[in-house]
């Protein structure tokens, strides 16, 4: 014991730098369960799209969510959030996994979904980072329209199956 009162003292600078790091650490992991959201690993967050038709909000701005976004997600950046938070009340009953491209940003809207009454809230560890390490897929572009139900997504997958009867002019 006395050897570390000795090093405090020889080496308060150092000393310093290890409790805001630790500080640091101990927010970053406490963070999210403080906004309300779970944290979930790629995997996990797959499992809530597929098993428990979960929605997407990707919070990240237009040029990042353009060059690439997990398919069918819903994009509202995270400085237009609150203003915007009508377009989520149909899907108030259905976990929200918030996705940015690392967590941080995630974390927030989580914290401004809660306040406004979401409960069933995930934030992507690891963000779209995390997603594409897990070689999990995402598509690029702008889609006006996501189908955020499992009705319309199986809807569009029958569709695209079915062959055309459209007829070609002789």
């Amino acid at each position: 014991m006395e050897q570390y009162i000795e090093f405090i003292g020889n080496h308060p600078i150092l000393f310093l730098a290890l409790m805001i790091i630790s500080g640091f650490l101990t927010w970053s992991l406490l963070g999210n369960s403080a906004k309300g959201a779970k944290p979930v690993n790629p995997n996990e967050a797959t499992l809530l799209i597929n098993h428990d038709d979960a929605v997407v909000l990707d919070v990240r701005e237009e040029g990042e969510y353009g060059s690439g976004h997990i398919i069918d997600s819903l994009h509202i950046p995270l400085g237009q959030l609150a203003s915007k938070i009508s377009q989520l009340t149909a899907h108030q009953s259905r976990p929200i996994i918030a996705v940015c491209a690392s967590g941080q940003r995630s974390a927030q809207a989580c914290g401004i979904l809660k306040q406004n009454g979401f409960e069933q809230l995930y934030n992507l560890r690891g963000g779209l980072m995390a997603w594409q390490n897990n070689g999990l897929p995402l598509t690029k572009g702008r889609k006006d329209k996501p189908n955020l139900n499992k009705k319309n997504r199986q809807k569009t997958k029958e569709d695209s199956e079915t062959p055309s009867t459209d007829t070609q002019p002789s």
